[in-house]
Formats: C-alpha cells, structure tokens, sequence
C-alpha cells in the first residue's frame, strides 16, 4: 500500500527518508518503502520512545532532525515519511521539525498511522506542520473483515473552511482510488476563498503609513498597495496585528502570529537567521543625514574676501610704502609746514589712504613724491573697490564649511549613529566588514526611531542611516523651513544597496504563491516605468 502512494514521487529524483519510534513494528511497512526508493537508497532513522513524555521524545528527535535535515538540503527532491501510532511521538516530531526546519513546501511529507479518525483530526488541525505543510497521511483503518487505509489532508483554506478531507483511499481489491482531483498532495495555497489572514506592519513612509480618523484606523502606502493586490490575486482578506514597536512586528511573525510583515525589509545575510522574505520587489541605497554645517560669527569673516597671498602682498606693499615715505620725510628738504613728519604721521597717512580716507595734507607736496604718493593712492582704490566686491559676494553667497559625503569623512565628526530597530542587522553587517571605516560607523551605531535619530543629529554630533525616501519624506513634513530650505542633507556616498522584501517565517509554504504576486506586481511596474521613459 505504501509502496503505491510512493511510487510516483520516487520513480523521479525523489529520496525517501523514514522516521520512526519502532523498525521492528513497521518492518513491513518500510521493506515496502525500500522496494521503492532502493535505486537511490533510504534514509532510516529510529527514535526510541518507549512511553518517555513529549520533552524527552524531543530531545531525542532533535539530533535526528538536524541530520535529516542536511540530507533534505543536500538532496535535489526529498520525500519524508513518519510511522508511528503513538500520538506523543507524532506531536514531538511536528514541533521539533518545524523548530529543527526540516520541511519545505516542495517537501513532501508523508505520516502512516493507525489512529482513531477523531483523535487523527485534532492531531491535523493542531499543528502547522500537518495543518499547513504538504503533509498527506496514510491512515490504518482495517477491521476484521476489511483491509482499507484512507489518505487524509488538513485543507486550511476551502470553500468550506479549514478542513480535513479524505483525498483518496486504498483497498487490496481496487488498489488506489482517488476521491478529489487525482492528487494526494493538492495546493492549498493558490486559493484562500475569503479567509482573513492575519499580516503586522510598523508605519514607515511612505510604504507603510498609518492614519486614524475617530475610532477609523486607515493604511495607505505601496506596500499597503502591494498587500491589497496580492490579496485579490489570492482571494483572502486580511487583518493588520497592531505592532507598537518593531521588535512586537518581529516577535509577532516569529510565533507565527501574523502570516507576513508586509512592510520592507532589507535583505542581508544576518536577517537570513531570524526569519525568510519573499520576492525582492525593489533596490534602494542605503545613505545617511545629518545636519548642515552653518557659518558661526567670527571676526574672520573680514578676512575671507581675500585669499592669504594677497594679504601677504598687500602688508608687504603697505610696509614699503611707510618705510619710504618715513625716509623722505627725514630728509629736511622734505619738510612741509608742519615740520619733520613722525614715524607714527606718516604710517597713518598711508594706512588712511589705503583704506579711503583723505590726505591731511602733511606729506609734502614736492613734485618729486607726487609719483610715489599718486601710485599708492592709485593701489588704495583698486585694492579697496576689490576688497569691498567680494565682501559683498561673500555676504551675499556665504562660503559654506564643509560637510561630511563619505563614510571616511562621516566617522571622523560624529560621535553616534541611529537606526532603527529593525535595521539593527546594519550593525552587525558593518562590524564584520573588512573595511575599517565600517567597523568604526558599526561601533557607533544604535537604535532609535527615525524622528527621534532625526532630531538627534540636529542636536548633537549624531547621524541617521535609513532608506533615502523615507529620511526625505521625514525632513520635509517635520524639519523643513518655510523658504523650502532644510537644516539637514543627505550623504552623497551609499552606504549599502540593499533588495527590499516582506519577511515571512522561516519555510512558510505559502511564499511561492506570494513570490509570483509580487515579481508580477514588479514586473507590470517595471513596464510602466520603460513605457514612461520612452514616451
């Protein structure tokens, strides 16, 4: 009978592996189960029970579990199949399979047993991995007078609802009958007839926003969008779990609590080991804001018209000048009715000259120094009217100090980074980098809500890293002036480019029917996109 149920997944590249509590009690069963998969040999694994509570049977099974489940990742198809009439066992193995990962949707799980109908059906619907996995299971229902066994599925999603439903049925006379569509293992996920799943999001604009007019709590944002298209395409409903936090998102989705967070998540190898994504519909570079730099008031500012050369020229000139005329001055020829001018007369003079101000008529006005005293005159006003144009320009269009661009450049004027709490993997990520500009902006980093960091870096040397549209969005509604200016920027340099995606548990075998949702979602916007650009 096995043997029939198994043949047509194992004529392929499938390999069977065989989990049970007793070799000895179903020899029968598993000669049959050799007899078919014996070209690519069986996995056997034996786990003793002997009437030990559920904790020890999941003790023993954990090592188990781990070993089948490197063979099912080194195998190209893997059919998994449980005997066992002991309840206590079948319990233990579906919640150390689901903890241990064993199964994937394209798994093929197969369950022989000999338990009442009833007690087999509170079995079914009380654990994922039968409810929901591709779980088909043989049941032993042979009396005295008849040999039958009934291949039962947990059917979740149905026009009648969830359900167990007997799929087909195996009798020594008529051998293997199907009483549905002629499966064993039917999709349950193509169609959810209405159901009303449960989904949890955080709002982060603009893919995730949240409003509530009186006791109305509305959602908008693309992926609110995306969320509602799949939803059609697969016939459900769904509810959105209320998360005050992104841990309470995360802790939600890990009990399985919520089906999806259909909100972004950015795809990197250390998200990989808290949960699994879906389809990844978009591309975006990770930057980071701070606040721009501002000129502070300085007595320097009367300096920057002019560049340092032509202050040094301009001393120098001044200097030889004062010097000449002091030793003209000396020579009692040179002497006006004032008398031998001072040291201190003269460098007034020509300082005064130098800055606009009129002769005082002390220098003596012999024809012979009208040359000297005309020249410098004449270097007073073309250096004044310079000097006085680009004091104006620097006024009018301040030279602004330099900002940080680059990460380099980033590490060395703040002293933290914020991000929020379900990026906090960025910091991980940049700690094992091999760049030591990473490691450092790793070191710095902590988390903080993306207004709180926000405002953070506008009043302490701090900066926040986060998707660009999102920080966009934030500084223009909160932080932007009336003139349309802001006091904060973004870096040029990316930090990251990272695919965005909905986190989903680890092997939800629901995800390929939400994969194709969402790639023809991308694909329809990728089309308007080149459609747009070439009209």
């Amino acid at each position: 009978m096995v043997g029939s149920v198994l043949e047509p997944w194992l004529q392929g590249s499938c390999f069977p592996m065989l989990l049970t509590d007793n070799l000895a009690a179903n020899s029968t069963i598993i000669k049959s189960i050799g007899d078919v998969g014996a070209a690519r040999g069986v996995g056997v694994f034996e786990v003793g029970v002997d009437g030990q509570d559920t904790n020890v049977t999941q003790a023993q099974l954990s090592p188990v579990v781990s070993q089948a489940r490197r063979l099912r990742q080194v195998s190209w198809c893997v059919m998994v199949v449980v005997v066992s009439d002991d309840p206590a066992f079948l319990t233990a193995f579906a919640d150390w399979s689901l903890n241990g990962r064993l199964l994937v949707w394209s798994t093929r799980l197969l369950v022989v047993t000999r338990l009442p109908r009833e007690d087999l059906g509170a079995l079914l619907v009380s654990h994922w991995t039968f409810s929901m996995m591709n779980t088909l299971v043989v049941n032993d229902e042979t009396s005295a007078s008849d040999k039958r066994y009934s291949m039962l599925v947990h059917l979740p999603y149905s026009p009648d609802g969830a359900r167990v439903v007997q799929v087909a049925s195996w009798t020594p006379t008529s051998g293997l009958r199907y009483l549905t569509p002629p499966t064993l293992f039917p999709e349950k996920y193509t169609n959810f007839y209405g159901t009303t799943i449960n989904v949890t999001a955080f709002p982060y604009e603009p893919y995730w926003q949240k409003s509530t007019e009186g006791n109305t709590t509305r959602y908008s944002g693309t992926d609110y969008d995306q969320l509602v298209a799949v939803s059609q395409a697969l016939n459900f409903t769904f509810r959105v779990l209320p998360s005050r936090s992104w841990n309470e998102v995360t802790d939600q989705l890990r009990i399985r609590k919520a089906f999806m967070a259909t909100v972004v998540y950015a795809v990197i190898p250390q998200e990989l080991e808290r949960w699994d994504f879906t389809f990844a519909y978009e591309q975006i570079a990770v930057k980071f804001a701070m606040a721009t730099p501002v000129i502070t008031p300085s007595w320097l500012s009367f300096y920057y018209p002019l560049s340092g050369q032509v202050w040094i020229g301009v001393l120098a000139c001044t200097l030889t000048v004062c010097f000449t005329l002091v030793k003209i001055t000396r020579r009692k020829t040179w002497q006006t009715r004032h008398g031998v001018l001072s040291t201190g007369s003269v460098v007034l003079e020509s300082v005064g000259t130098l800055l606009g101000q009129g002769l005082y008529g002390r220098i003596s006005t012999s024809h012979s120094n009208h040359t000297l005293v005309g020249t410098w005159l004449f270097f007073g006003v073309v250096m004044g009217t310079a000097y006085r144009a680009s004091l104006i320009a620097s006024l009018t269009l301040p030279r602004l100090p330099p900002r940080p661009e680059t990460v380099e450049e980033l590490v060395k004027v703040v002293d933290r980074v914020t991000i929020r709490s379900s990026n906090c993997s960025y910091k991980n990520f940049f700690l094992n980098s091999e760049s030591s500009a990473f490691k450092e902006l790793g070191s710095m980093m902590v988390e903080r809500d993306v207004t709180d960091g926000i405002n953070a870096a506008l009043k302490m040397k701090s900066a926040h890293v986060s998707s660009p549209l999102n920080m966009q969005l934030i500084i223009s509604r909160n932080f932007a002036k009336l003139d349309g200016t802001s006091p904060l920027y973004l870096g040029k340099e990316k930090l990251l480019q990272v695919s965005l995606a909905w986190a989903v548990p680890h092997d939800a075998p629901y995800t390929p029917q939400v994969d194709k949702c969402l790639r023809i979602i991308s694909q329809n916007q990728n089309s308007i996109q080149v459609a747009s650009a070439h009209a």
